[in-house]
């Protein structure tokens, strides 16, 4: 209680409380769960948890959580949802300055109404320290990149509850950029993300999808390379595969002024031929993982020249059929299979595909029911280096144990 009884005094007695089932992390129920405030607070509630040498999992709204190896050990969560404040957005500049519990929906909410938009678009939503720490991403990606690719600042609280401050408010400002880029995709194992600088985009004035039926592996991988080669700059390039082997739906999104974004859709249309059309409305599953919270979920990345390989290995998945979904056109997609399949046909799954991406691709369980007991992320070349920067951010180890690569 004397654990408790201090958490309630840094973030308020109506923001401790004990842990309940409904709080676990990928299975692992925590003793505690504490939502601070302020960024102060935060780092007050890492210092307590130092001293009572306390293992700790940050949490937005959760929407990731299942992401990742289940932590060895989880004491106390960190919620950051009161931390949802937009701190300054300074409009002429395109820059924000929002805290890392506020909601990606909410964030574009407040942006759109000056015109613009972070153009992050990930299909699981949620938090923005959650997309950081996830460095996840939609469609959005092939022309605006990832989170790693947006973020211009941050303000960190380590383990021992020291706050850090990287980068600025001046996207061209580099001072400490590197810190930001540490923290992101590193699943909460090197520290809590307290606030982000992003740079932000007009919000289009004019969209369009062209939509194309394609037939096999092969064909999608020739149009896809048609669409990268050509001058038409596309936004997204998204594909749709209900079931290995079967037909697949290419769609590509363009952006830009109403008085030329129906010219370069009617050039796409020409150029990917068949029953290629242009529309208004992405299709249903625009902007969506082929998989829900209770599926097996893979992320596959590899060279973009290699799609054919990735859905032809897909297509021989030993009596498993998973449905695949992603950007064809910067080479991430995403796999899903039902919660109770096979875990020995998953594992060879794995294994086929990790086969076929070498040297330069990679395959990685995302979530999965514990009796899939295989490793998630396959080889790592940077591993060792990995393994030193946390020693070098989280001495004892405490921050997500075991949540991310090679058990870090």
């Amino acid at each position: 209680m004397a654990v408790l009884a201090g958490l309630a005094a840094i973030c308020g007695a109506g923001n401790a409380r004990e842990a309940g089932p409904h709080d676990a992390v990928a299975g692992v129920t925590p003793k505690y769960v504490a939502a601070p405030g302020f960024t102060e607070e935060v780092a007050a509630v890492l210092r307590l948890a130092a001293d009572q040498a306390l293992t700790v999992v940050p949490r937005g709204t959760g929407t990731k959580l299942a992401w990742g190896a289940p932590p060895r050990s989880v004491d106390l969560v960190l919620d950051t949802t009161r931390l949802a404040r937009v701190v300054e957005h300074a409009a002429g500049d395109l820059v924000v300055v929002v805290e890392a519990g506020t909601r990606l929906d909410t964030l574009q909410e407040t942006l759109a109404a000056h015109g613009q938009r972070l153009a992050l678009d990930p299909p699981s939503g949620g938090t923005v320290g959650g997309t950081v720490a996830a460095n996840a991403a939609g469609p959005l990606r092939l022309l605006y990149g990832t989170a790693r690719d947006l973020l211009i600042g941050a303000t960190v609280v380590r383990a021992d509850g020291v706050v850090a401050r990287a980068g600025g408010k001046v996207v061209k400002n580099v001072a400490g950029y590197d810190l930001g880029k540490l923290f992101t995709g590193s699943y909460g194992t090197l520290g809590v993300i307290t606030q982000a600088v992003f740079r932000l985009h007009p919000l289009p004035a004019a969209r369009v999808y062209v939509t194309r039926t394609v037939a096999d592996a092969a064909e999608a991988s020739r149009l896809v390379q048609a669409v990268l080669r050509s001058q038409l700059v596309p936004a997204a390039l998204e594909l749709d595969l209900p079931r290995p082997g079967g037909p697949a739906t290419l769609v590509v999104l363009l952006e830009g002024a109403p008085a030329g974004v129906p010219a370069r859709a009617e050039t796409l249309v020409a150029l990917l031929g068949g029953d290629a059309r242009a529309g208004e409305e992405a299709p249903p599953w625009w902007g969506r993982h082929p998989f829900g919270p209770d599926d097996i979920a893979l992320k596959i990345a590899y060279p973009i020249a290699d799609l054919e390989a990735v859905m032809t290995a897909l297509a021989g998945a030993g009596g498993l059929e998973p449905t695949l979904r992603g950007s064809v056109g910067t080479g991430v997609l995403h796999a899903g299979l039902p919660g109770d399949a096979d875990p020995a046909a998953v594992a060879r799954l794995l294994g086929t595909l990790r086969q076929a991406l070498r040297p330069w691709g990679s395959a990685i369980l995302l979530q999965a029911p514990p009796a899939v007991a295989v490793d998630r992320w396959g080889d790592v070349p940077a591993l060792a280096l990995m393994r030193r920067v946390k020693t070098q951010f989280d001495p004892a180890h405490r921050l997500s144990p075991g949540r991310f690569v090679g058990g870090i």
